[in-house]
């Protein structure tokens, strides 16, 4: 329950305490700040308070923004102040120092000088005001009235910043599809949960790979996307945000993606086909995973990096400043909404060879292009980043015990900054020669042995350099590939099948790090990161495994370690997201992910 309560008197014909009640809140008032601090008091230490005045004039939803939304501690518009319960200590020392007049402003300000960030949504045509006199009001009054609220609250649902195929093909309906669910008392977690169903019927409609099955895969993969932007949606319409929604979000479109590709697969193998379309299902994920670790890292670089001169940034502003180029350069990094229109079309037309070939080659080109880019910001640009940025870097890079060792033996004698990525790429690229020309099944191992010594010698110092985002993709990029280059050499029945499954529940690994640092709450505990050996550690193990076991035995391992890991950072992941108090986080920025 949450409690607002009213400073001073309502004008006569006032719907203000309704307006409160519609939007959940217990209405109390007080006259004065005496009165004011004994009503506070009474409310209990856990519950969400609003101090509002009550001359307050305004839209309902200027309200709603200001003291319904659970991601910040406090929140104001004139006339009205939102705190939650981190906040209520502070509150109560503003009040004792606040003036007798504009309680809740005086308060704001109160709560940023004790140390508390105050947001301050922006209210765009909306109205929120405490007019002084009865011709003020009536004119405030005509203003409230001459804007739909309702139309400034759908439009307020949808991204700032998505894809041409989001904005112009799915959002135009899909606010209403979820306002629909708001009137019901639908949760976004609800619709999230139903679009992961949907998506998972569609692969199973792949997997019948009759042609029917294509098209209706086909359709269902789009009506998935379409609840997945209607929960984001959802919760923008009724600030209904959460740290476990925003990772489910996150981590349902992996999910539901792959298991897609996987339908597909299995789709292919019943019409005849062969284990190569697991390969390709397998090298689609792969290349999709690391496109999103570049993202990842770069943006956790320069988190919190300042004198960002980057010519190449100034060019992208320019460019984003005309029309055409924003839409087109949105459009060729095949955000989630092309990639998934792009999958359904060719699904329900084509093969699932030719859906994955085209999709490598469309995701190839994505990769190259972003990646270059954020290559040329880097080296253009003069930045000082910071310890939070090194140690977010280490924990998206994923080391485990022999990383970690080889990185205090070399931490002494390990070169300059530039040197972190050169030496990631080095031990790729050692990794990756044995691979290709191995004359003897343990020459991989020795590869990965090197390759380990290279990734702990690349983390050995803080990783601040122009290029050390690079450090963590490289990373993705060798583990994924020695998985996959190894099951389609080993031929034997299944194991490709097997190695899509680890890879899986390794990336799952990994996205939940990045969301558990972009929510603020910290990479995986470091003992499970070496219980599931780090990336060289598995890098290890397979390659191992490989050399001990062929045909079936290889398989078995294969599948044995998918196992295992996904048992262990399942567990240990679900366990988090349901039980952590991290605060509210949602992704207002419509990155294409």
């Amino acid at each position: 329950m949450s409690t607002a309560i009213l400073t001073g008197t309502p004008p006569a014909g006032s719907s203000l305490e309704d307006d409160l009640r519609s939007l959940g809140f217990a209405v109390r008032t007080a006259g004065d700040a005496g009165a004011l601090a004994a009503e506070l008091a009474a409310v209990p230490a856990a519950e969400r308070v609003a101090v509002v005045d009550a001359r307050f004039t305004g839209h309902v939803h200027a309200l709603r923004l200001a003291l319904t939304d659970p991601r910040f501690p406090a929140a104001a518009v004139e006339g009205a102040l939102g705190a939650q319960a981190e906040a209520r200590t502070a509150l109560t020392s503003a009040l004792g120092e606040a003036p007798a007049e504009d309680l809740p402003g005086a308060l704001a300000a109160g709560l940023e000088a004790h140390g508390v960030a105050v947001h301050r949504p922006d209210l765009g045509v909306l109205v929120a005001a405490v007019p002084g006199d009865d011709e003020a009001r009536e004119k405030t009054r005509a203003e409230v009235a001459a804007v739909d609220e309702e139309a400034v609250r759908l439009r307020s649902a949808v991204k700032s910043r998505d894809g041409f195929f989001t904005t112009f093909c799915i959002s135009p309906y899909s606010r209403y599809l979820a306002r629909w669910c708001a009137r019901r008392g639908l949760t976004p977690n609800q619709v999230t949960t139903a679009s992961l169903l949907t998506a998972l019927i569609a692969a199973g409609c792949a997997a019948t790979g009759s042609r029917g099955g294509f098209v209706a895969a086909g359709v269902l993969l789009i009506a998935s996307f379409v609840l997945d932007c209607t929960d984001g949606q959802l919760a923008r319409y009724s600030l209904q945000y959460s740290t476990l929604g925003a990772w489910l979000d996150a981590t349902f479109d992996r999910a539901k993606e792959y298991a897609y590709y996987a339908g597909l697969a299995l789709g292919a193998a019943r019409g005849g086909g062969t284990d190569d379309v697991w390969a390709l299902a397998l090298g689609a994920m792969v290349l999709q995973t690391c496109r999103h670790v570049v993202d990842f890292s770069f943006n956790e670089a320069n988190h919190d990096a300042t004198a960002n001169t980057s010519p190449t940034a100034a060019l992208s502003g320019r460019l984003d400043s005309v029309g055409w180029t924003v839409w087109a350069r949105r459009m060729i990094v095949l955000p989630i909404g092309e990639r998934w229109a792009l999958i359904a079309l060719l699904t329900a037309l084509t093969t699932p060879r030719t859906v994955f070939v085209v999709l490598l080659i469309g995701c190839a080109f994505a990769a190259c292009y972003t990646t270059a880019g954020r290559v040329l910001r880097s080296v253009t640009r003069k930045a000082r980043r910071t310890d939070r940025a090194a140690r977010a870097l280490a924990d998206l890079a994923d080391s485990g015990l022999v990383a970690e060792t080889a990185a205090k033996i070399t931490a002494r004698r390990g070169a300059g900054a530039v040197t972190a990525p050169v030496l990631a790429l080095a031990g790729t690229g050692v990794l990756l020669v044995t691979l290709w020309w191995h004359t003897s099944p343990w020459l991989p191992v020795a590869g990965a042995a090197a390759y380990a010594l290279f990734a702990g010698a690349a983390v050995a110092k803080p990783l601040k350099g122009p290029l050390d985002w690079l450090v963590p993709p490289v990373f993705r990029a060798a583990e994924y590939v020695t998985i996959l280059v190894l099951a389609a050499r080993s031929g034997a029945p299944g194991a490709l099948p097997a190695a899509f499954g680890l890879v899986a529940a390794v990336a799952y690994h990994h996205y939940d790090t990045v969301y558990r640092i972009r929510g603020g709450t910290g990479a995986p505990p470091h003992p499970l990161v070496r219980a599931i050996g780090g990336h060289e550690g598995r890098v290890l193990a397979v390659t191992a495994a490989a050399a001990l076991w062929h045909g079936q035995g290889f398989t078995i391992a294969l599948t044995a370690l998918a196992v295992a890991i996904a048992l262990a950072v399942l567990g240990e992941s679900i366990r988090f997201w349901v039980s952590s108090g991290a605060p509210a986080v949602h992704d207002e920025t419509g990155e294409p992910a």
